[in-house]
């Protein structure tokens, strides 16, 4: 098995990204699976292009993608993506679309295609805190969860690809007084545990993993 997994840029007037940083460091094989490393463009539309001429040229079974989460307190597992750009902040290039589709023959939602319940469990069994979330925000972080299953969807039918929102690490911290922060090593521990996931279940367990609000 082969995995594309891609880390963003920095964005939002942060220095560092923990989700390119930590892919950075993970392991070149992980469960028998080749690691194929990526760093994206926090862009709007070049972000998904950029995926999209890597599946071309590796040739990945899976596209795993990590963003940041500044404020989340744990490892969050996305479990799907809407057709919507709405940006609260402008991206890298200064775009900053509001209410407009990431593809305009879309269906409102894509789901993702990995199994994100074994993929919270096993992060879990590492010691790591983790959870299923049913929003991945609307900025690009969503625009390449949508995106990528847009593409896998109408040109690489077969390949599963989902997202994994991350928190800041703690030197992103030092001057936000009350925010949660994971360091790289838990981090990078977190995802090499959801990859593992990936490897050893074709299908998703069962288990409950909702929330009620």
């Amino acid at each position: 098995m082969r995995i594309l997994v891609t880390g963003f840029d920095p964005f939002g007037g942060e220095t560092i990204n923990p989700a390119i940083e930590s892919v950075k460091r993970l392991d070149d094989v992980i469960c028998g699976a080749e690691i194929i490393k990526l760093e994206v463009p926090t862009v709007i539309n070049k972000s998904i292009q950029r995926i999209r001429r890597a599946i071309m040229e590796y040739d990945p079974d899976v596209i795993l993608s990590v963003g940041q989460a500044g404020g989340r307190c744990d490892i969050t597992v996305e479990r799907v993506g809407i057709n919507v750009n709405d940006c609260s902040i402008p991206d890298n290039e200064g775009n900053a679309p509001v209410d407009t589709p990431v593809f305009e023959d879309g269906p409102d939602a894509y789901f993702s295609a990995l199994p994100i319940k074994a993929m919270v469990r096993e992060i879990r069994n590492v010691g790591i805190p983790a959870s299923v979330s049913n929003s991945a925000g609307t900025f690009i972080c969503n625009h390449v969860l949508y995106g990528v299953r847009y593409v896998c969807e109408h040109e690489f039918p077969g390949k599963k690809s989902g997202f994994i929102h991350i928190p800041f690490m703690p030197e992103q911290t030092v001057n936000k007084r009350n925010m949660p922060s994971m360091s790289r090593d838990d981090i990078v521990k977190g995802l090499t545990a959801a990859i593992t996931a990936i490897v050893q279940n074709e299908e998703d367990i069962a288990s409950s993993e909702g929330a009620t609000h």
